[in-house]
C-alpha cells in the first residue's frame, strides 16, 4: 500500500462534483415529489428534502429563483421542479438546485390564492363586524384604477348619468403587472390622506386571472382592510372573485356595477323625496284633525258651559274656613276668660285688695288686647274672602257681557266672521240678561287700511 496515491476527502469530492457537472443529463432535470422539512429562510432561499415513497434528496431553491413563485411552499405539498443536480462539497453529498417549482395538480396561482385567503380570513380580515357601511348619498367619489381604461370611462358615465351631483376623484394606479401592488396601495393612501373621500371605488375591467392578480396580493388586502375610507372592490367580470373582494366592505360584480352601488339614482331619489312629502303632509293633516277634534272635545266639556261651577267648591271652602275661624276664636277667648276667672279666684282669695285691684286692670288690659287681635284676624279673613270673591266675578265670562258686549249665534253656532252670514238670514244676540232675535238686512266689512 506504500505505493498508492491516497487522495483527499476534498480531492475526491471536487472529482465527484465534475463527474455530476459534466453529465448533461443532471443539468436540466424533471423530478416530481413531496415536500418536506420545509425551511424559509430570513435571508430569501428556501431549504427542503424531496421525496417519495422510497428514497429522498435534499434541494435548494435561492432567493433569485423563490421571488417568483406565486405560492408557499408547505410540508407534505407535492410539486414538479426543474433544476440542476451537482454535488455540495462542503458535506459531500449530491443536491437538487431548484430553478421552477409548481404544485403537481393544482395551479401555483389557485394554490397561492387559496392559501392568501386562508391566512387572511384566520386573521379575521373578512368577517361582517369590521365592514363600514356604504353612505346612502355620497358627496365625493373617490376611483382607483387605471388612467386610460375602459372601466374608469364606464364608472364616470354610470355616476354622472345616475347622481350627477356627485363630485369624482382619481387618484390614478397601475391595476396590472410587476409594480400594480405598490401603486394601488399608494392610491389608497392618498385617498385617506385627502380625507375628503366619502367612498372609493378600487378595481379594473375583466382579464386573466394573471391580470387581475394584483388584486389577489396580501398589501393590496391590508391595504384595504386599513382603509378608514369605505371600499367597494370592482374587480373583472361577475364570475371573477379576488382577495379584494373578500377585504373590501361591499363587493361589486364590475366597475359599472359598483358605480350603481356607489350612488343613488337621482330619479328614484326625487320619487323617495316627494313620496316622503306626501306623507309628512298627510301626517300633518291627520294631527291637525286630532288637535281640532281635541279642542271642540275641550269646548264642550261641562265646566266650560258652566264656569261658574268651577268656584263653587272655592266659595264653599272659604265659608268653611270662615266658620273655622269663628269657632276658634271663640274657642281662645272662652278659654282665656277661663283662665281669667281661675286666677281672679285665686287674687281675690290670696291678696290683698289692692293686688286684685291690680290684677284686675291687668285682665283687662289682656281682654282688650285678646279683643282686637280677634277682630284683626277677622277682619283679615273678611279682607281675604272679599278678594277671592273680586277674583271670581273677574274671571266669570258672565260679566263681560254685563260691559254691553253680546255674541251671536245661528243655527246655535257662534258667528266669527261675516262671512257665516249672508243678507236675509235670521241670528240671535245674547247678552246679559238676555237674547235677542233679528234679521240680517246687510253686511258691511271692515275697511282695509
Amino acid at each position: 500500500m506504500s505505493n498508492q496515491t491516497f487522495l483527499t476527502v476534498q480531492a475526491l469530492t471536487k472529482y465527484v462534483k465534475r463527474k455530476f457537472d459534466a453529465d448533461p443529463h443532471l443539468r436540466n432535470v424533471y423530478v416530481k415529489g413531496e415536500l418536506s422539512n420545509v425551511k424559509l429562510h430570513p435571508s430569501g432561499h428556501i431549504y427542503f428534502t424531496l421525496k417519495d415513497d422510497k428514497t429522498r434528496i435534499q434541494a435548494a431553491m435561492f432567493r433569485s429563483r423563490s421571488n417568483t413563485l406565486q405560492f408557499k411552499p408547505e410540508n407534505g405539498m407535492n410539486v414538479l421542479i426543474t433544476g440542476d443536480v451537482t454535488v455540495f462539497e462542503t458535506a459531500g453529498s449530491y443536491q437538487l438546485y431548484v430553478q421552477t417549482m409548481e404544485p403537481d395538480g393544482i395551479g401555483a396561482l389557485y394554490l397561492a390564492f387559496e392559501q392568501l385567503k386562508k391566512k387572511l380570513q384566520q386573521e379575521g380580515l373578512f368577517e361582517e363586524r369590521f365592514k363600514q357601511s356604504i353612505p346612502q348619498v355620497p358627496q365625493r367619489i373617490g376611483l382607483i384604477t387605471a388612467e386610460s381604461g375602459a372601466a374608469l370611462r364606464d364608472m364616470y358615465s354610470t355616476i354622472n348619468r345616475r347622481f350627477p351631483m356627485a363630485e369624482m376623484h382619481l387618484f390614478p394606479a397601475l391595476v396590472q403587472g410587476r409594480t400594480a401592488v405598490p401603486s394601488i396601495v399608494k392610491a389608497i393612501e392618498q385617498a385617506n390622506e385627502m380625507a375628503n373621500v366619502d367612498v372609493l371605488i378600487v378595481g379594473r375591467g375583466g382579464g386573466s386571472i394573471e391580470d387581475l392578480w394584483a388584486f389577489n396580493e396580501e398589501d393590496v388586502a391590508r391595504a384595504i382592510f386599513s382603509s378608514r375610507i369605505p371600499i367597494i372592490s370592482a374587480v373583472g367580470h361577475e364570475t371573477d372573485t379576488t382577495i379584494a373582494d373578500f377585504v373590501a366592505d361591499l363587493r361589486a360584480p364590475t366597475p359599472t356595477a359598483a358605480a350603481e352601488m356607489a350612488v343613488p339614482d337621482q330619479l328614484q331619489l326625487f320619487q323617495h323625496l316627494k313620496n316622503q312629502q306626501r306623507s309628512i303632509y298627510l301626517a300633518v293633516q291627520t294631527l291637525i284633525k286630532q288637535l281640532n277634534k281635541r279642542l271642540e272635545t275641550a269646548q264642550a266639556a261641562y265646566p266650560l258651559q258652566y264656569p261658574e261651577r268651577l268656584y263653587r267648591p272655592f266659595i264653599e271652602k272659604l265659608d268653611n274656613l270662615e266658620d273655622r275661624l269663628q269657632r276658634g276664636s271663640e274657642a281662645v277667648i272662652q278659654g282665656k276668660r277661663m283662665n281669667f276667672d281661675r286666677v281672679y279666684a285665686g287674687f281675690q282669695y290670696y291678696t290683698p285688695i289692692r293686688r286684685i285691684q291690680l290684677e284686675q286692670q291687668q285682665t283687662k288690659q289682656l281682654e282688650m288686647r285678646l279683643h282686637r287681635a280677634a277682630e284683626h284676624t277677622i277682619k283679615q279673613r273678611q279682607q281675604h274672602f272679599v278678594s277671592l270673591m273680586r277674583m271670581m266675578q273677574a274671571l266669570n265670562p258672565l260679566q263681560v257681557m254685563e260691559r254691553g258686549f253680546s255674541i251671536g249665534y245661528k243655527d246655535d253656532e257662534v258667528i266669527k266672521s261675516i262671512k257665516d252670514v249672508a243678507s236675509g238670514d235670521r241670528m240671535t244676540l245674547q247678552l246679559a240678561d238676555g237674547s235677542i232675535s233679528t234679521l240680517v238686512e246687510g253686511i258691511i266689512p271692515k275697511e282695509v287700511e
